[in-house]
Protein backbone atom coordinates (compact mmCIF):
# COMPACT_ATOMS: atom_id res chain seq x y z
CA UNK A 1 0.00 0.00 0.00
CA UNK A 2 1.41 3.40 -1.01
CA UNK A 3 1.72 6.47 1.18
CA UNK A 4 -1.34 8.09 -0.39
CA UNK A 5 -3.40 4.94 0.20
CA UNK A 6 -2.29 4.74 3.83
CA UNK A 7 -3.18 8.42 4.42
CA UNK A 8 -6.57 7.85 2.76
CA UNK A 9 -7.19 4.83 4.96
CA UNK A 10 -6.34 6.82 8.07
CA UNK A 11 -8.62 9.68 7.06
CA UNK A 12 -11.39 7.19 6.40
CA UNK A 13 -11.08 5.92 9.97
CA UNK A 14 -11.62 9.37 11.51
CA UNK A 15 -15.45 9.39 11.43
CA UNK A 16 -15.57 6.05 13.21
CA UNK A 17 -13.00 7.09 15.79
CA UNK A 18 -14.88 10.33 16.55
CA UNK A 19 -18.21 8.50 16.77
CA UNK A 20 -16.71 6.10 19.30
CA UNK A 21 -14.96 8.93 21.17
CA UNK A 22 -18.21 10.82 21.72
CA UNK A 23 -20.37 7.71 22.23
CA UNK A 24 -22.77 8.12 19.31
CA UNK A 25 -24.06 4.52 19.57
CA UNK A 26 -24.63 4.82 23.31
CA UNK A 27 -26.65 8.01 22.86
CA UNK A 28 -28.36 6.83 19.64
CA UNK A 29 -27.21 9.84 17.65
CA UNK A 30 -25.13 10.64 14.58
CA UNK A 31 -23.10 13.32 12.82
CA UNK A 32 -26.06 14.95 11.07
CA UNK A 33 -28.14 15.22 14.24
CA UNK A 34 -25.24 16.48 16.35
CA UNK A 35 -24.22 19.02 13.72
CA UNK A 36 -27.73 20.43 13.36
CA UNK A 37 -27.95 20.62 17.15
CA UNK A 38 -24.65 22.49 17.33
CA UNK A 39 -25.70 24.97 14.65
CA UNK A 40 -29.02 25.50 16.45
CA UNK A 41 -27.35 26.19 19.78
CA UNK A 42 -24.86 28.57 18.19
CA UNK A 43 -27.58 30.53 16.40
CA UNK A 44 -29.54 30.79 19.64
CA UNK A 45 -26.59 32.09 21.67
CA UNK A 46 -24.58 33.96 18.99
CA UNK A 47 -26.15 37.23 20.15
CA UNK A 48 -23.66 37.24 23.03
CA UNK A 49 -20.88 38.11 20.55
CA UNK A 50 -22.67 41.40 19.97
CA UNK A 51 -24.36 42.01 23.33
CA UNK A 52 -21.45 41.23 25.68
CA UNK A 53 -19.04 43.78 24.17
CA UNK A 54 -21.88 46.31 23.94
CA UNK A 55 -22.40 46.02 27.71
CA UNK A 56 -18.77 45.74 28.83
CA UNK A 57 -17.53 48.53 26.55
CA UNK A 58 -19.76 50.92 28.50
CA UNK A 59 -17.51 50.29 31.49
CA UNK A 60 -14.13 49.51 29.94
CA UNK A 61 -12.30 52.58 28.70
CA UNK A 62 -8.73 52.23 27.44
CA UNK A 63 -6.62 55.32 26.87
CA UNK A 64 -5.55 55.71 23.25
CA UNK A 65 -8.30 53.53 21.84
CA UNK A 66 -11.73 54.47 20.49
CA UNK A 67 -14.72 52.68 21.98
CA UNK A 68 -15.34 50.96 18.65
CA UNK A 69 -11.90 49.37 18.96
CA UNK A 70 -12.54 48.41 22.59
CA UNK A 71 -15.87 46.89 21.52
CA UNK A 72 -14.10 44.69 18.97
CA UNK A 73 -11.40 43.70 21.48
CA UNK A 74 -14.09 42.52 23.89
CA UNK A 75 -15.90 40.70 21.07
CA UNK A 76 -12.70 38.77 20.33
CA UNK A 77 -12.22 38.03 24.05
CA UNK A 78 -15.84 36.88 24.27
CA UNK A 79 -15.34 34.44 21.41
CA UNK A 80 -12.01 33.08 22.67
CA UNK A 81 -13.29 32.58 26.23
CA UNK A 82 -16.32 30.76 24.86
CA UNK A 83 -14.18 28.50 22.68
CA UNK A 84 -11.89 27.49 25.57
CA UNK A 85 -14.85 26.66 27.84
CA UNK A 86 -16.69 24.81 25.07
CA UNK A 87 -13.63 22.68 24.26
CA UNK A 88 -13.49 21.55 27.89
CA UNK A 89 -17.21 20.79 27.75
CA UNK A 90 -16.88 18.86 24.48
CA UNK A 91 -13.67 16.92 25.04
CA UNK A 92 -13.67 16.45 28.81
CA UNK A 93 -17.32 16.47 29.88
CA UNK A 94 -18.78 15.14 26.59
CA UNK A 95 -21.98 17.12 27.06
CA UNK A 96 -23.90 19.12 24.41
CA UNK A 97 -23.83 22.40 26.32
CA UNK A 98 -22.63 25.75 24.99
CA UNK A 99 -20.84 28.27 27.19
CA UNK A 100 -20.10 31.98 26.93
CA UNK A 101 -19.90 35.08 29.15
CA UNK A 102 -23.17 35.16 31.06
CA UNK A 103 -25.90 37.71 30.63
CA UNK A 104 -26.79 39.44 33.88
CA UNK A 105 -23.32 38.88 35.27
CA UNK A 106 -21.86 41.07 32.53
CA UNK A 107 -24.38 43.78 33.40
CA UNK A 108 -23.49 43.45 37.09
CA UNK A 109 -19.81 43.74 36.13
CA UNK A 110 -20.34 46.87 34.02
CA UNK A 111 -23.14 48.85 35.63
CA UNK A 112 -23.02 47.90 39.31
CA UNK A 113 -19.36 47.13 39.97
CA UNK A 114 -17.47 49.41 37.57
CA UNK A 115 -19.85 52.29 36.83
CA UNK A 116 -21.88 52.19 40.07
CA UNK A 117 -19.32 51.29 42.73
CA UNK A 118 -16.49 52.97 40.90
CA UNK A 119 -14.32 49.84 40.98
CA UNK A 120 -11.72 50.03 38.17
CA UNK A 121 -12.48 47.57 35.40
CA UNK A 122 -9.04 46.10 35.86
CA UNK A 123 -9.89 45.17 39.46
CA UNK A 124 -13.27 43.77 38.40
CA UNK A 125 -11.47 41.40 36.03
CA UNK A 126 -9.27 40.25 38.92
CA UNK A 127 -12.42 39.56 40.97
CA UNK A 128 -13.76 37.35 38.17
CA UNK A 129 -10.35 35.62 38.00
CA UNK A 130 -10.40 34.86 41.74
CA UNK A 131 -13.93 33.50 41.40
CA UNK A 132 -12.78 31.22 38.59
CA UNK A 133 -9.83 29.87 40.59
CA UNK A 134 -12.12 29.12 43.54
CA UNK A 135 -14.51 27.33 41.16
CA UNK A 136 -11.71 25.17 39.77
CA UNK A 137 -10.61 24.19 43.29
CA UNK A 138 -14.13 23.43 44.53
CA UNK A 139 -14.94 21.45 41.39
CA UNK A 140 -11.73 19.42 41.63
CA UNK A 141 -12.52 18.27 45.18
CA UNK A 142 -16.19 17.56 44.39
CA UNK A 143 -17.62 20.34 46.58
CA UNK A 144 -19.78 21.87 43.83
CA UNK A 145 -21.24 18.46 42.99
CA UNK A 146 -22.06 17.86 46.66
CA UNK A 147 -23.83 21.20 47.01
CA UNK A 148 -25.88 20.73 43.84
CA UNK A 149 -27.02 17.29 44.98
CA UNK A 150 -28.34 18.94 48.17
CA UNK A 151 -31.02 20.72 46.13
CA UNK A 152 -34.47 19.51 47.25
CA UNK A 153 -36.13 17.17 44.72
CA UNK A 154 -39.02 19.53 43.88
CA UNK A 155 -36.49 22.27 43.10
CA UNK A 156 -34.51 19.98 40.79
CA UNK A 157 -37.64 19.02 38.88
CA UNK A 158 -38.96 22.60 38.77
CA UNK A 159 -35.78 24.20 37.45
CA UNK A 160 -36.45 23.15 33.85
CA UNK A 161 -39.94 24.62 33.82
CA UNK A 162 -38.74 27.77 35.56
CA UNK A 163 -36.03 28.29 32.97
CA UNK A 164 -38.65 27.56 30.30
CA UNK A 165 -40.90 30.38 31.47
CA UNK A 166 -37.83 32.60 31.80
CA UNK A 167 -36.83 31.85 28.19
CA UNK A 168 -40.37 32.34 26.97
CA UNK A 169 -40.62 35.73 28.68
CA UNK A 170 -37.24 36.92 27.40
CA UNK A 171 -38.02 35.80 23.87
CA UNK A 172 -41.42 37.48 23.71
CA UNK A 173 -39.93 40.72 25.02
CA UNK A 174 -37.18 40.76 22.40
CA UNK A 175 -39.79 40.03 19.72
CA UNK A 176 -41.83 43.00 21.06
CA UNK A 177 -44.84 40.77 21.57
CA UNK A 178 -44.61 41.62 25.27
CA UNK A 179 -43.76 45.26 26.04
CA UNK A 180 -43.35 47.49 29.10
CA UNK A 181 -46.48 49.12 30.53
CA UNK A 182 -46.58 51.39 33.59
CA UNK A 183 -49.87 50.19 35.06
CA UNK A 184 -49.16 46.44 34.92
CA UNK A 185 -45.40 46.39 34.20
CA UNK A 186 -45.94 44.47 30.94
CA UNK A 187 -48.67 44.12 28.34
CA UNK A 188 -49.30 42.79 24.83
CA UNK A 189 -47.39 44.65 22.12
CA UNK A 190 -49.14 46.19 19.13
CA UNK A 191 -48.41 43.77 16.30
CA UNK A 192 -50.10 46.07 13.79
CA UNK A 193 -47.58 48.86 14.39
CA UNK A 194 -44.44 46.86 15.20
CA UNK A 195 -42.72 45.27 12.19
CA UNK A 196 -40.51 43.24 14.53
CA UNK A 197 -43.50 41.80 16.40
CA UNK A 198 -45.34 41.01 13.18
CA UNK A 199 -42.40 39.29 11.46
CA UNK A 200 -41.37 37.50 14.67
CA UNK A 201 -44.83 36.02 15.10
CA UNK A 202 -44.84 34.80 11.50
CA UNK A 203 -41.42 33.24 12.02
CA UNK A 204 -42.52 31.76 15.34
CA UNK A 205 -45.62 30.28 13.71
CA UNK A 206 -43.50 28.72 10.96
CA UNK A 207 -41.12 27.25 13.53
CA UNK A 208 -43.98 25.80 15.59
CA UNK A 209 -45.49 24.15 12.50
CA UNK A 210 -42.17 22.65 11.45
CA UNK A 211 -41.44 21.44 14.97
CA UNK A 212 -44.91 19.94 15.39
CA UNK A 213 -44.43 18.02 12.13
CA UNK A 214 -41.14 16.63 13.39
CA UNK A 215 -38.94 18.47 10.87
CA UNK A 216 -35.26 18.19 11.83
CA UNK A 217 -33.59 21.57 12.18
CA UNK A 218 -36.95 23.33 12.52
CA UNK A 219 -35.55 25.92 14.92
CA UNK A 220 -32.60 26.70 12.64
CA UNK A 221 -34.94 27.00 9.66
CA UNK A 222 -37.19 29.36 11.62
CA UNK A 223 -34.30 31.59 12.69
CA UNK A 224 -32.66 31.78 9.26
CA UNK A 225 -35.94 32.28 7.39
CA UNK A 226 -37.04 35.08 9.71
CA UNK A 227 -33.67 36.86 9.46
CA UNK A 228 -33.64 36.64 5.66
CA UNK A 229 -37.23 37.88 5.50
CA UNK A 230 -36.25 40.92 7.56
CA UNK A 231 -33.46 41.82 5.15
CA UNK A 232 -35.57 41.17 2.04
CA UNK A 233 -38.41 43.37 3.32
CA UNK A 234 -35.87 46.11 4.00
CA UNK A 235 -34.23 45.89 0.59
CA UNK A 236 -37.66 45.82 -1.07
CA UNK A 237 -38.58 49.07 0.66
CA UNK A 238 -41.53 47.57 2.54
CA UNK A 239 -40.09 48.82 5.83
CA UNK A 240 -37.62 51.60 6.51
CA UNK A 241 -33.91 50.76 7.04
CA UNK A 242 -33.27 49.81 10.66
CA UNK A 243 -36.84 48.69 11.35
CA UNK A 244 -36.05 45.00 10.79
CA UNK A 245 -32.27 45.23 10.53
CA UNK A 246 -29.88 46.00 13.39
CA UNK A 247 -28.84 49.63 13.81
CA UNK A 248 -27.05 51.15 10.83
CA UNK A 249 -26.21 47.77 9.30
CA UNK A 250 -28.49 48.37 6.30
CA UNK A 251 -26.48 51.45 5.38
CA UNK A 252 -23.24 49.48 5.68
CA UNK A 253 -24.47 46.78 3.31
CA UNK A 254 -26.01 49.04 0.68
CA UNK A 255 -22.89 51.17 0.47
CA UNK A 256 -20.70 48.14 0.00
CA UNK A 257 -18.99 48.81 3.29
CA UNK A 258 -18.44 45.17 4.26
CA UNK A 259 -14.87 44.99 2.95
CA UNK A 260 -13.83 48.11 4.85
CA UNK A 261 -15.57 46.83 7.99
CA UNK A 262 -13.53 43.63 7.83
CA UNK A 263 -10.29 45.48 7.14
CA UNK A 264 -10.71 47.76 10.14
CA UNK A 265 -11.24 44.97 12.69
CA UNK A 266 -9.37 45.30 16.00
CA UNK A 267 -8.11 41.80 16.91
CA UNK A 268 -5.35 42.88 19.28
CA UNK A 269 -6.86 42.48 22.75
CA UNK A 270 -3.53 42.76 24.61
CA UNK A 271 -4.59 46.06 26.27
CA UNK A 272 -7.30 44.11 28.09
CA UNK A 273 -4.77 41.50 29.25
CA UNK A 274 -2.31 44.11 30.50
CA UNK A 275 -5.18 45.90 32.23
CA UNK A 276 -6.00 42.62 34.01
CA UNK A 277 -2.41 42.35 35.21
CA UNK A 278 -2.51 45.96 36.45
CA UNK A 279 -5.63 45.12 38.46
CA UNK A 280 -3.69 43.00 40.97
CA UNK A 281 -1.80 46.08 42.11
CA UNK A 282 -5.04 48.03 42.55
CA UNK A 283 -6.97 45.56 44.77
CA UNK A 284 -5.51 46.95 48.02
CA UNK A 285 -7.17 50.33 47.42
CA UNK A 286 -10.57 49.00 48.61
CA UNK A 287 -10.28 45.33 49.71
CA UNK A 288 -13.73 45.17 51.36
CA UNK A 289 -15.61 46.13 48.20
CA UNK A 290 -13.36 43.73 46.26
CA UNK A 291 -14.35 40.83 48.55
CA UNK A 292 -18.05 41.73 48.26
CA UNK A 293 -17.78 41.74 44.49
CA UNK A 294 -15.97 38.38 44.43
CA UNK A 295 -18.60 36.85 46.73
CA UNK A 296 -21.49 38.13 44.62
CA UNK A 297 -19.93 36.97 41.35
CA UNK A 298 -19.24 33.59 42.93
CA UNK A 299 -22.66 33.02 44.46
CA UNK A 300 -24.78 34.11 41.47
CA UNK A 301 -22.63 32.25 38.95
CA UNK A 302 -22.57 29.09 41.08
CA UNK A 303 -26.32 28.77 41.27
CA UNK A 304 -27.08 30.13 37.79
CA UNK A 305 -24.80 27.45 36.35
CA UNK A 306 -26.22 24.75 38.60
CA UNK A 307 -29.79 25.66 37.68
CA UNK A 308 -28.99 25.82 33.99
CA UNK A 309 -27.21 22.44 33.99
CA UNK A 310 -30.11 20.74 35.75
CA UNK A 311 -32.70 22.44 33.54
CA UNK A 312 -31.12 21.67 30.18
CA UNK A 313 -30.14 18.17 31.36
CA UNK A 314 -33.78 17.48 32.15
CA UNK A 315 -34.69 18.33 28.55
CA UNK A 316 -32.06 15.89 27.26
CA UNK A 317 -33.05 13.11 29.67
CA UNK A 318 -29.61 13.17 31.32
CA UNK A 319 -30.81 13.24 34.94
CA UNK A 320 -30.97 10.11 37.08
CA UNK A 321 -33.91 9.05 39.24
CA UNK A 322 -32.92 11.45 42.03
CA UNK A 323 -32.81 14.37 39.59
CA UNK A 324 -29.01 14.54 39.61
CA UNK A 325 -26.70 14.86 36.59
CA UNK A 326 -24.12 12.02 36.61
CA UNK A 327 -20.51 13.27 36.62
CA UNK A 328 -21.76 16.84 37.01
CA UNK A 329 -18.28 17.93 38.07
CA UNK A 330 -17.07 17.61 34.47
CA UNK A 331 -19.38 20.24 32.89
CA UNK A 332 -18.86 22.37 36.01
CA UNK A 333 -15.13 22.37 35.30
CA UNK A 334 -15.81 23.80 31.84
CA UNK A 335 -17.36 27.00 33.17
CA UNK A 336 -14.67 27.28 35.87
CA UNK A 337 -11.86 27.11 33.29
CA UNK A 338 -13.74 29.42 30.92
CA UNK A 339 -14.29 32.00 33.66
CA UNK A 340 -10.63 31.97 34.70
CA UNK A 341 -9.32 32.25 31.14
CA UNK A 342 -11.94 34.81 30.11
CA UNK A 343 -11.08 37.17 32.96
CA UNK A 344 -7.44 37.17 31.88
CA UNK A 345 -8.26 38.33 28.35
CA UNK A 346 -10.93 40.86 29.26
CA UNK A 347 -14.42 39.47 29.72
CA UNK A 348 -16.81 38.74 32.58
CA UNK A 349 -17.90 35.40 34.05
CA UNK A 350 -18.38 32.47 31.64
CA UNK A 351 -21.30 30.15 32.29
CA UNK A 352 -23.37 27.39 30.70
CA UNK A 353 -26.09 28.79 28.45
CA UNK A 354 -29.77 28.04 28.79
CA UNK A 355 -29.91 28.36 25.00
CA UNK A 356 -28.16 24.97 24.91
CA UNK A 357 -31.62 23.51 25.31
CA UNK A 358 -32.39 24.55 21.72
CA UNK A 359 -29.71 22.20 20.40
CA UNK A 360 -30.71 19.46 22.82
CA UNK A 361 -34.26 19.72 21.52
CA UNK A 362 -32.86 19.18 18.01
CA UNK A 363 -31.32 15.90 19.19
CA UNK A 364 -27.87 16.92 20.49
CA UNK A 365 -26.70 14.41 23.07
CA UNK A 366 -22.88 14.40 23.11
CA UNK A 367 -19.88 16.68 23.25
CA UNK A 368 -19.77 16.72 19.46
CA UNK A 369 -22.69 19.17 19.56
CA UNK A 370 -20.61 21.46 21.78
CA UNK A 371 -17.63 20.96 19.47
CA UNK A 372 -19.69 22.23 16.54
CA UNK A 373 -20.68 25.26 18.62
CA UNK A 374 -17.01 25.90 19.36
CA UNK A 375 -16.04 25.64 15.68
CA UNK A 376 -18.76 28.14 14.76
CA UNK A 377 -17.52 30.54 17.44
CA UNK A 378 -14.04 30.17 15.92
CA UNK A 379 -15.39 31.00 12.45
CA UNK A 380 -17.15 34.01 13.96
CA UNK A 381 -13.72 35.51 14.59
CA UNK A 382 -13.46 36.09 10.85
CA UNK A 383 -16.51 38.31 10.82
CA UNK A 384 -16.39 40.09 14.18
CA UNK A 385 -17.32 43.46 12.62
CA UNK A 386 -20.26 41.88 10.77
CA UNK A 387 -21.92 40.25 13.81
CA UNK A 388 -24.01 43.39 14.21
CA UNK A 389 -25.84 42.42 11.01
CA UNK A 390 -27.71 39.62 12.82
CA UNK A 391 -31.23 40.71 13.87
CA UNK A 392 -31.65 39.65 17.47
CA UNK A 393 -35.39 39.09 17.29
CA UNK A 394 -34.84 36.20 14.87
CA UNK A 395 -32.61 34.28 17.28
CA UNK A 396 -35.06 34.77 20.15
CA UNK A 397 -37.65 32.68 18.32
CA UNK A 398 -35.63 29.70 19.54
CA UNK A 399 -36.09 30.76 23.17
CA UNK A 400 -39.87 30.89 22.86
CA UNK A 401 -40.10 27.46 21.24
CA UNK A 402 -37.76 25.80 23.72
CA UNK A 403 -39.36 27.66 26.64
CA UNK A 404 -42.68 26.03 25.86
CA UNK A 405 -41.07 22.61 25.42
CA UNK A 406 -39.35 22.88 28.82
CA UNK A 407 -42.68 23.34 30.61
CA UNK A 408 -43.11 19.57 30.50
CA UNK A 409 -40.96 19.45 33.65
CA UNK A 410 -43.97 20.40 35.82
CA UNK A 411 -45.34 16.88 35.28
CA UNK A 412 -42.60 15.48 37.55
CA UNK A 413 -43.66 17.60 40.56
CA UNK A 414 -45.97 16.11 43.20
CA UNK A 415 -48.41 19.02 43.40
CA UNK A 416 -50.44 17.27 46.13
CA UNK A 417 -47.53 17.61 48.56
CA UNK A 418 -47.49 21.17 50.05
CA UNK A 419 -43.69 21.26 50.38
CA UNK A 420 -43.24 20.17 46.76
CA UNK A 421 -45.96 22.52 45.49
CA UNK A 422 -44.62 25.58 47.32
CA UNK A 423 -40.92 24.95 46.63
CA UNK A 424 -41.56 23.96 43.02
CA UNK A 425 -44.06 26.73 42.37
CA UNK A 426 -41.81 29.43 43.78
CA UNK A 427 -38.81 28.14 41.82
CA UNK A 428 -40.79 28.29 38.58
CA UNK A 429 -42.34 31.72 39.08
CA UNK A 430 -39.55 33.68 40.79
CA UNK A 431 -37.08 33.00 37.97
CA UNK A 432 -38.91 34.95 35.26
CA UNK A 433 -40.36 37.54 37.63
CA UNK A 434 -36.89 38.55 38.87
CA UNK A 435 -35.07 37.55 35.64
CA UNK A 436 -32.68 35.43 37.70
CA UNK A 437 -32.20 31.66 37.82
CA UNK A 438 -30.35 32.03 41.12
CA UNK A 439 -33.27 33.88 42.75
CA UNK A 440 -35.68 31.15 41.66
CA UNK A 441 -33.43 28.50 43.17
CA UNK A 442 -33.17 30.55 46.35
CA UNK A 443 -36.96 30.74 46.72
CA UNK A 444 -37.31 26.98 46.37
CA UNK A 445 -34.32 26.04 48.50
CA UNK A 446 -35.27 28.38 51.38
CA UNK A 447 -38.97 27.51 51.38
CA UNK A 448 -38.59 23.71 51.23
CA UNK A 449 -37.13 23.09 54.71
CA UNK A 450 -39.40 25.71 56.29
CA UNK A 451 -42.55 24.10 54.91
CA UNK A 452 -41.31 20.61 55.79
CA UNK A 453 -40.71 21.78 59.37
CA UNK A 454 -44.17 23.38 59.50
CA UNK A 455 -45.64 20.04 58.41
CA UNK A 456 -43.84 18.29 61.27
CA UNK A 457 -41.52 16.44 58.90
CA UNK A 458 -38.12 17.84 59.88
CA UNK A 459 -36.51 14.43 59.39
CA UNK A 460 -37.11 14.79 55.62
CA UNK A 461 -34.67 17.71 55.53
CA UNK A 462 -30.94 17.09 55.80
CA UNK A 463 -28.52 19.31 57.69
CA UNK A 464 -26.93 20.16 54.34
CA UNK A 465 -30.25 21.47 53.00
CA UNK A 466 -30.73 23.68 56.07
CA UNK A 467 -27.17 24.96 55.61
CA UNK A 468 -27.80 25.67 51.92
CA UNK A 469 -30.96 27.63 52.79
CA UNK A 470 -29.03 29.64 55.39
CA UNK A 471 -26.28 30.33 52.83
CA UNK A 472 -28.86 31.90 50.52
CA UNK A 473 -30.06 34.15 53.33
CA UNK A 474 -26.45 35.28 53.88
CA UNK A 475 -26.10 35.86 50.14
CA UNK A 476 -29.09 38.21 50.08
CA UNK A 477 -27.71 40.13 53.05
CA UNK A 478 -24.43 40.61 51.17
CA UNK A 479 -26.26 41.38 47.92
CA UNK A 480 -28.27 44.17 49.54
CA UNK A 481 -25.09 45.40 51.22
CA UNK A 482 -23.58 45.82 47.76
CA UNK A 483 -26.71 47.70 46.70
CA UNK A 484 -26.41 49.93 49.76
CA UNK A 485 -22.81 50.61 48.83
CA UNK A 486 -24.02 51.49 45.35
CA UNK A 487 -26.43 54.07 46.78
CA UNK A 488 -23.58 55.70 48.68
CA UNK A 489 -21.63 56.10 45.47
Amino acid sequence: MGVIDRIGARVGEVPGVLAARFGFDEHETGYRTETIAGVTTFLAMAYIIVVNPAILSDAIVIEGYEQTEVYQMIAVATILASIVAILVMALYANRPFGLAPGMGLNAFFAYTVVIGLGVPWEVALVAVFVEGIVFIALTAVGARKYIIELFPEPVKFAVGAGIGVFLLFLGLQEMQVVVAYDATLVTLGNVATSPIAALSLVGLGLTFVLWARGVRGSIVIGIVTTALAGWLLTFAGVVSPGALTPGDSYQDVTEDGIVSMLASAQYDFSPLFFGFLDGFGMVAEDPLVFLLVVFTFFFVDFFDTAGTLIGVSQVGGFLDEEGDLPEVEKPLMADAVGTTFGSMIGTSTVTTYIESSTGIEEGGRTGFTALVVGVLFLLALLVVPLMALIPQYATYIALVVVGIIMLQGVADIDWADPAWAIAGGLTITIMPLTTSIANGLAAGIISYPLIKAAMGRRDDVSLGQWTLAAAFVVYFVVYFAVDAELVVF
